[in-house]
């Protein structure tokens, strides 16, 4: 199969299914999701992102009926019946059914699953990004699937020909619209903190870890604009990014400053992702 969607036990080929309309994810974006990247069946850091998922859900107050492990094994299951050896995992629980109305619906949550072809970045390249305002409400570190701002500034990005777009609050760098922002200053990792203005990012604790296990201090505290544009290096991470280098923000040459530095982060990470997966093995 191409590509595979699941809604509630139900699965097929991915532009065949449908969900009900009374589905609240329909009406209010009521519902959180996660998503991994998998290769050769593989789900790269299964574990970490089932867990923020269960974390995000309980913040919304969604009550999943079903285990960590047996999403695990319904995810594992549904990533054999794909072709592709590079797929992306995408999974969102909904908070249920019921006809339109505000507060909290009876009855079980809604799970949805899609899997589709998708690719490791790679790390060589470097990528431009632009700054937007960051105008998200102040729940950021809940993966809900309010998404709006995330959209609008993920367009503003692809009508500039960047790869992303780095939101801040006044002076202060929070994220991206779909990845984690980082900069590199005199040999230290500098990263927002895991607080409620950004998601905390799988692929953005891992980076931290890595740079930890290399002997590189990490920092995770606010930085600003000033600081991202005159920073070493900038980094930005996702789940199928793992760390891209960055070289133009706004028009702006950045970066370049410590690129031996930067590869041996970079070097790290993919060596840890081909380990756990078997990448780039025959």
């Amino acid at each position: 199969m191409d590509a595979l969607g699941y809604y509630n036990g139900k699965w097929g080929p991915l532009d065949e299914m449908t969900v009900p309309m009374n589905d609240r994810g329909c009406y209010f974006g009521d519902g959180v999701y996660d998503a991994a990247i998998c290769y050769k069946k593989t789900i790269y850091l299964a574990d970490r992102h089932i867990n923020r998922f269960f974390n995000s859900a309980k913040l919304l107050e969604i009550v999943l009926d079903f285990t960590k492990e047996e999403l695990k094994s319904i995810l594992e299951d549904l990533v054999t019946k794909v072709d592709h050896d590079q797929v992306l995992v995408y999974w969102q629980a909904t908070r249920g059914t019921g006809r339109r109305g505000h507060p909290f619906p009876g009855g079980k949550s809604n799970l949805w699953v899609m899997i589709k072809k998708a690719s490791v970045a790679d790390l060589s390249r470097k990528v431009k990004l632009i700054t937007v305002e960051d105008t998200r409400f102040l729940h950021c570190n809940i993966k809900t699937l309010n998404l709006i701002p995330s959209v609008i500034a993920a367009q503003r990005a692809q009508e500039a020909g960047a790869h992303e777009a780095v939101f801040h609050r006044g002076p202060i760098v929070t994220e991206c619209a779909h990845s984690n922002v980082h900069i590199i200053k005199d040999g230290r990792f500098i990263t927002h903190p895991a607080d409620r203005y950004i998601l905390p990012g799988i692929a953005r604790s891992h980076l931290a870890q890595a740079c930890g296990e290399l002997g590189i201090p990490v920092e995770e505290r606010d930085f600003t604009l000033e600081e991202l544009f005159n920073a070493d290096e900038v980094l930005v991470s996702s789940t199928s990014t793992l760390g891209l280098g960055v070289d133009c923000i706004d028009g702006r040459p950045v970066g370049g400053r410590a690129p031996e530095l930067l590869k041996k982060i970079q070097d790290r990470v993919m060596g840890d992702f081909a380990e756990a997966t078997g990448y780039g093995k025959s």
